[in-house]
């Protein structure tokens, strides 16, 4: 699988600008990942235990997100109680794919490098 180049001609080679300050902050990455397949949404008190986030934590987590129009929040009735249901959007997905793509590439690029190092370890060892 080829990996894309988010990197411009100007960018230096581990810059990785492709890597998303909003995106890149643990809690969000964990509501994002546990949204991506979601296409129905989750709830509020589901997202809080899957991340591991207190009701604060989670609130102000959303509302970052949501400014950035990576995901929409919205209140329902289920079983005739009002609940938070929050779904990733079309723009969120987008972001978040390339945002996946960048950390290929970083995985990709630091797999190399423990590989040269690796090698050059193991020619020295070689040759006493």
């Amino acid at each position: 699988m080829k990996i894309r180049s988010h990197q411009s001609r100007h960018s230096p080679r581990f810059a990785y600008p492709g890597l998303d300050r909003v995106i890149h902050q643990r809690a969000r990455l964990g509501l994002l990942t546990s949204l991506v397949a979601q296409s129905q949404g989750l709830l509020f008190a589901n997202l809080k235990q899957l991340c591991g986030l207190t009701d604060g934590n989670l609130s102000r987590h959303l509302q970052v997100l949501e400014t950035a129009k990576l995901v929409t929040t919205y209140k329902d009735l289920r079983d005739n109680r009002p609940q938070t249901v929050c779904r990733i959007t079309a723009q969120g997905r987008r972001r978040y794919l390339d945002y996946l793509a960048v950390l290929e590439q970083v995985i990709l690029d630091a797999s190399t490098a423990k590989t040269s190092s690796k090698d050059k370890v193991m020619r020295a060892l070689a040759r006493t």
